[in-house]
C-alpha cells in the first residue's frame, strides 16, 4: 500500500492515531458504506494491524465495525422515537 518513498508506520504511530482511525471508521458507516467498501480503507488496514499486532488492546476492526453500526442504529431510533 506504501509507495517505495513512504516509510512504513511503526507501532507507536498507529497507536498515536488509534482514534482518527476509530473515527474515520464511524464516518464511512454513518455515509452508508458497506463492510466490503470499508474493508478496502486504510482506517480498516491500520485498524487490522493494531488488532493483529495487539490483540489485547484492540479489538478487531470486523468487532469495531459491528459495535459502531448497532451504536449508529441506536442514535438513529432514539432520535426518531
Amino acid at each position: 500500500m506504501n509507495s517505495s518513498s513512504e516509510p512504513p508506520l511503526t507501532l507507536a504511530e498507529l497507536e498515536a492515531k488509534y482514534s482518527i482511525y476509530c473515527k474515520a471508521l464511524r464516518t464511512l458507516l454513518l455515509e452508508g458504506k458497506n463492510q466490503k467498501a470499508i474493508e478496502r480503507t486504510v482506517c480498516w488496514d491500520r485498524l487490522a494491524t493494531l488488532h493483529n499486532s495487539l490483540p489485547k488492546r484492540y479489538k478487531s476492526p470486523v468487532y469495531l465495525f459491528c459495535l459502531f453500526s448497532r451504536e449508529i442504529e441506536r442514535d438513529k431510533t432514539l432520535n426518531n422515537g
